[in-house]
C-alpha cells in the first residue's frame, strides 16, 4: 500500500511541474511584439490600425527603414530626432537680403507688357524685336505683348489685370494714380524725353492764328493732349473737352489725324514722334511749338515704364530681370542708333502693315533722347498742367508715384549714376 502512494505522489509532482512550465512558456509567446515591414511598424494585434494613440505606446508613424524602432518600445530617435536633423530650417529660414528679389527662380512666370507702335516707344520695341527681354528674362519667363495707341487704353488693361507693365506717358500715368488713390501703379522707369511738337499749316505763324481752328492730338487727356490744352492756356485761348473753346481740340487716333491734316480738315495736331514729323514730311505741315522748348535744358518725360503693384509685390525678381532688359536696350540704341532705327521702324510695321520711309524714322530720332531716368521733377509740372485746363480735380500729390530702388539698385552695381524720384 505505501509503494502505490509514493508512486501517485511522484507523478502529480511531475504533472504539476510540467503544467508549471506550459503555463511558462505560453506566456512569452503571447507578448506584443510589433512587425516591421519597410521600414514601417503595424499596430499591435487588438489595436485599430487608424487610431492616434500616445507615442510612448503604440507603434510611431511610417519611418525610413534606418530609424525603425526597436521591438519592444519606440526608439529615443523616433520620439526625439537627433540635432541633424531636429532643427533643418535653421539655415533658411533667415535668407540672406541679396536673395529677396530671386526668392522662386525655378517658378514659371507670364509677363503681360504694352507699349505702343511709335518711335518714343524705341525701347520696348527694340527690347522685344532683338531679343533683350526674353535673354534677360530667362528661361522660366514667358514675355506676351499687348499693343496700345493711347494711355487710357493701357492703364485700363493695367487695372484689369490685362496686363502687367506697360511703357506709358506721363498724363495717363498721373490719371491712373489719381484713379486708383496711388494703389494700383509705381513708375519704375524713364525711357524717352521729348519727341512732341505742334504742327501746322503754312499759313498759320502764332498762337492766334489758331483761334476759331481744329487741331488733333492723340487723346482725350493724354500726354499731348495736355500739353496742346496747357500751352494754349497761355496764350490766352481757352478750351474745353467737348470741343469748344476758342481753338476747338479733337482727339483722334494719330493715323486719321495725318488724314485730316491733308484734307484740310484740322489746322494742326500736338502729337508724338514719328506723326509730327509725318505731318512735315507727308502732309507739308511746319513746326509751331517744338515741346522742348517749354522745359528746362529742353528735358521732359515723354515715355516711361510703369508696373502694377500687385506684380512688383508678386514678383520683384521679375521686375528685376524687365528692367535688366530695359537697361540694355536702352544702350544698345544709344550705341547703335542707325541699325536701332532700322529695327524699331520694321517693328513698327509688324503692327501697322507698313513702314515707315527712313527718312522719316532718321528725322523723328533727333528729337528725342533715350534715357531710363524717369525725370522725376517735370512730372509735377505735368499734374499741375493737367489741373490747370480741367482734366485733374483738386490737388494731387504724387508722393509715392516712383518705385526706383530697383533700378537704382542696378545701376549702383554696375557703377552708374542713379537717377532720382523728385
Amino acid at each position: 500500500m505505501k509503494r502505490p502512494f509514493r508512486t501517485g505522489l511522484v507523478a502529480g509532482l511531475l504533472a504539476l511541474t510540467l503544467a508549471g512550465a506550459a503555463c511558462s512558456s505560453g506566456s512569452n509567446s503571447a507578448a506584443p511584439k510589433p512587425a516591421v515591414s519597410g521600414g514601417a511598424v503595424s499596430a499591435a494585434a487588438g489595436t485599430a490600425p487608424d487610431a492616434a494613440p500616445a507615442p510612448e505606446t503604440t507603434a510611431p508613424a511610417p519611418v525610413s527603414s534606418t530609424t525603425a524602432p526597436a521591438p519592444a518600445k519606440p526608439t529615443a530617435t523616433t520620439a526625439k530626432p537627433t540635432p541633424t536633423t531636429a532643427k533643418p530650417a535653421t539655415t533658411t529660414t533667415k535668407p540672406a537680403p541679396t536673395t529677396t528679389t530671386t526668392a522662386k527662380p525655378a517658378e514659371h512666370v507670364t509677363l503681360r507688357l504694352g507699349y505702343f507702335p511709335n518711335v518714343t516707344h524705341a525701347a520696348a520695341i527694340a527690347g522685344v524685336e532683338k531679343g533683350i527681354f526674353a535673354d534677360k528674362l530667362g528661361p522660366n519667363v514667358t514675355l506676351q505683348t499687348s499693343i496700345f495707341n493711347a494711355g487710357s487704353a493701357a492703364t485700363e488693361a493695367l487695372f484689369s489685370g490685362a496686363i502687367d507693365a506697360t511703357y506709358i506717358g506721363p498724363s495717363p500715368t498721373i490719371n491712373g494714380w489719381v484713379k486708383s488713390k496711388g494703389a494700383a501703379l509705381r513708375i519704375i522707369a524713364g525711357a524717352t524725353s521729348g519727341g512732341a511738337s505742334l504742327v501746322v499749316k503754312p499759313t498759320i505763324n502764332s498762337a492766334a492764328d489758331l483761334k476759331g481752328q481744329k487741331i488733333a492730338t492723340p487723346q482725350l487727356g493724354n500726354t499731348q493732349d495736355v500739353a496742346a490744352r496747357a500751352w494754349l492756356l497761355t496764350q490766352g485761348l481757352k478750351t474745353d473737352t467737348q470741343g469748344g473753346g476758342d481753338v476747338h481740340i479733337v482727339p483722334q487716333d494719330n493715323a486719321q489725324t495725318l488724314t485730316a491734316f491733308e484734307s484740310g480738315a484740322i489746322a494742326g495736331a500736338w502729337v508724338p514722334e514719328p506723326w509730327a514729323t509725318r505731318l512735315v514730311q507727308e502732309g507739308g505741315g511746319k513746326v509751331l511749338v517744338d515741346e522742348r522748348s517749354l522745359w528746362p535744358a529742353g528735358q521732359f518725360v515723354t515715355t516711361e515704364l510703369i508696373v502694377s503693384t500687385s506684380f512688383l509685390s508678386a514678383h520683384p525678381d521679375v521686375v528685376e530681370r524687365l528692367l535688366e532688359g530695359h537697361i540694355a536696350a536702352t544702350d544698345w540704341i544709344n550705341q547703335n542708333p542707325a541699325e536701332a532705327q532700322d529695327v524699331v521702324n520694321g517693328g513698327i510695321a509688324k503692327v501697322t502693315g507698313q513702314a515707315m520711309n527712313p527718312a522719316t524714322v532718321v528725322a523723328s530720332w533727333s528729337q528725342m533722347a533715350f534715357t531710363f531716368d524717369p525725370l522725376a521733377a517735370t512730372m509735377s509740372k505735368e499734374a499741375s498742367n493737367a489741373q490747370s485746363v480741367g482734366l485733374l480735380p483738386g490737388t494731387v500729390n504724387l508722393d509715392g508715384i516712383y518705385d526706383l530702388s530697383i533700378l537704382n539698385r542696378l545701376l549702383s552695381a554696375a557703377g552708374r549714376p542713379t537717377v532720382s524720384d523728385h
